[in-house]
């Protein structure tokens, strides 16, 4: 009886706050004269700005926002507030906001939620960001954090992440908070529903998960409002993979056209109780690979994702568009993936690309050494291999393997005279193991 009593209380205690849960819950307290505000229509959850209707059309990143506004987008997130002096003062002068990201530190990178000596240096440098940021005119909201669930064991992260939102809304009542996670665990979700009520909104960093929002939202009891916090290609992790691990990537038209077909139905149509998205990623990122996410190149050309998002977010048609890639051709044959024997004897390669506008195109082949571990393919671009290509200026030529037997990818840039590129890229392996046999070319 003594073990039944505690049970039957905390039974109780769950039951009582569902029973008494409204469906306003999520809606922003008194939101007339606040900047940001979240409010419940009577069917679905809205996001206010001074007052008027505001559906993010944004994008991560920190670059070329004067570009994002003249696409038509109107918002952009970053992640911490590096630089973010900066970039709260640029997207001001633009008349875009920003979703200001809270770092919060991750259990699969090493952090312990058991030691109260980092949890309360996170604490202090968090509440200093709100103190400084929270009175700028370009500030949308809050992220406090972004995917920390992935690979958390320790529940604690969860009230951490509910203590933390409580001080941003103690310390700023003027903007919502949010946090960003996976979707793909309901478990996350539902834990973020139990314990995280002050979260005022669910951020998702979806990709192609999208189409199982609603079942995610409803499985995990998450009936607010969300901000799909990251879309974009599908993602590496999204994709069909080679047998040494490789994925395969899209290339830069088959990218415009996966965000061409999803756009529209998941974001364009503003579904309920969606507030907005953020494209990924709005500059140059070297994550499995420094085309995958990148909307841009190193030299600041455009994709064909940046004149899409333009024609999306309502900037209207460009004038001169990007080069449509179609097709690498290894010795004659489509290639989206090799594995070759060690060998001196060139290999022909032709990358297939046309202008809709007739422009004049150019070519660029490079070569590069796939990174075995995850720290090595985030962060900073891997060199190319140098020497071998016979003339890597052309959309046909020739190359030779690497020497050094490995899994490596094999890149085709396409440029306008317009400040376009087409990119795309063959994974291939340079054969060093037996169980490489599929597909072998000498």
């Amino acid at each position: 009886m003594r073990l039944f009593l505690p049970l039957l209380t905390l039974l109780c205690g769950l039951l009582c706050v569902r029973c008494t849960d409204n469906p306003a819950r999520f809606a922003t307290a008194n939101p007339q004269g606040k900047p940001t505000a979240v409010v419940f229509d009577g069917t679905s959850y809205r996001l206010l700005r001074h007052g008027k209707p505001y559906f993010i059309e944004g994008a991560g990143g920190v670059s070329h926002l004067d570009r994002l506004q003249t696409c038509g987008g109107n918002s952009i997130r970053i992640w911490d507030d590096a630089d973010a002096d900066q970039l709260l003062d640029e997207a001001h002068r633009l008349g875009l906001t920003v979703m200001l990201g809270l770092w919060v530190e991750r259990e699969m990178e090493g952090f312990s939620y058991d030691n109260q000596a980092a949890v309360a240096r996170q604490y202090k440098r968090i509440r200093k960001t709100v103190l400084k940021y929270r009175n700028h005119p370009a500030l949308l909201l809050w992220c406090v954090g972004n995917e920390w669930a992935q690979g958390a064991n320790n529940v604690k992260v969860y009230d951490e992440v509910n203590r933390l939102a409580t001080l941003v809304h103690d310390l700023d009542p003027n903007h919502p908070v949010s946090t960003a996670i996976s979707p793909d665990s309901k478990r996350a979700v539902w834990l973020v529903a139990e314990r995280c009520p002050a979260v005022d909104i669910l951020s998702v960093n979806a990709y192609a998960l999208t189409d199982q929002l609603g079942e995610f939202f409803q499985k995990g009891g998450w009936n607010g409002p969300y901000i799909i916090s990251e879309y974009g290609a599908q993602a590496y992790w999204e994709t069909p993979t080679a047998p040494w691990g490789a994925p395969d990537e899209p290339n830069s038209e088959q990218k415009r056209a996966f965000v061409h077909q999803f756009y529209p139905k998941h974001i364009g149509s503003r579904p309920a109780n969606c507030l907005g998205a953020y494209l990924f990623y709005w500059g140059t990122k070297q994550e499995e690979s420094h085309t995958w996410f990148s909307v841009f190149d190193e030299q600041g050309r455009e994709t064909p994702l940046v004149e899409q998002m333009q024609e999306l977010w309502g900037g209207g048609k460009p004038t001169n568009r990007s080069p449509v890639l179609q097709t690498i051709l290894i010795d004659g044959k489509p290639a989206l993936r090799q594995v070759f024997r060690a060998s001196d004897k060139p290999h022909q390669v032709q990358v297939l690309a046309q202008d809709p506008d007739g422009d004049s195109l150019t070519y660029a082949w490079e070569i590069k050494l796939r990174a075995a571990r995850t720290a090595d393919y985030v962060g900073t671009p891997r060199p190319p291999v140098a020497g071998l290509f016979q003339n890597s200026a052309t959309s046909t030529t020739e190359f030779r393997l690497p020497r050094q037997p490995g899994a490596y990818r094999l890149f085709v840039y396409v440029y306008d005279n317009h400040n376009h590129v087409a990119t795309a890229n063959v994974s291939f392996m340079v054969q060093s193991h037996p169980e490489f046999q599929d597909n072998v070319r000498e």
